[in-house]
């Protein structure tokens, strides 16, 4: 499961994200934690690490400041991971190489 993720792993500018934040399918993840590792514990429904990670905060929907700030940001990059229904993302902590 976990190579499959990996496809869908990838940087995506916060345009790519837009038509997903309207249909509330955006997931923020913490800069501590893998994506991949919340993928997989999503895709095959541990639902114990995942209420444990949004009790701890680290797993959220982004807020109304989030969805303010973003689109002003032309050049705002995420790192995303796709778990059908949603997309998990995170600002990466500096710029990613182009």
């Amino acid at each position: 499961m976990r190579e499959q993720l990996a496809k869908t792993l990838g940087e995506v500018f916060w345009t790519d994200l837009r038509a997903h934040t309207v249909r509330d399918a955006v997931i923020v993840v913490a800069a501590d934690l893998d994506l991949l590792d919340v993928g997989e514990a999503m895709a095959a429904n541990d639902t114990a690490a995942v209420e444990a990670w949004i009790a701890a905060g680290k797993l959220t929907k982004p807020t109304a400041a989030d969805l303010v700030r973003w689109p002003q940001q032309h050049d705002l990059r995420f790192l995303s991971l796709v778990v059908a229904p949603f997309v998990l993302v995170r600002q990466p902590a500096s710029p990613l190489p182009s």
